[in-house]
């Protein structure tokens, strides 16, 4: 995947996809299935500052599962796989 870095406090994800297959067993088309909420964090920001000008700290990390909420943040293509850049504030938790 090509590098990207997000700025500021943005967090970039790829969201985990849920299985094809319902809990009764019937097989969804891509077009029945939500959006996952759950993500990998790839990538974290630069950063940013308070109003004190202290470094705010981000409290995700790359590698972290995450919950996001399902239409929040910025969908881009990257070397044919999706991706997803948002807020860290927009991440609703840590799974796991």
């Amino acid at each position: 995947m090509a590098n990207i870095k997000p700025l500021g406090q943005r967090v970039l994800v790829k969201r985990i996809e849920a299985d094809a297959i319902s809990a009764g067993g019937i097989v969804l088309p891509d077009s029945a299935k939500e959006k996952p909420q759950e993500a990998e964090v790839l990538s974290l920001g630069t950063g940013g500052k308070d109003d004190k000008g202290n470094a705010i700290e981000f409290t995700v990390k790359v590698g972290d599962k995450v919950l996001i909420s399902k239409y929040g943040g910025t969908e881009v293509k990257v070397d044919g796989q999706e991706v997803l850049i948002l807020n860290e504030a927009d991440i609703l938790g840590i799974v796991g």
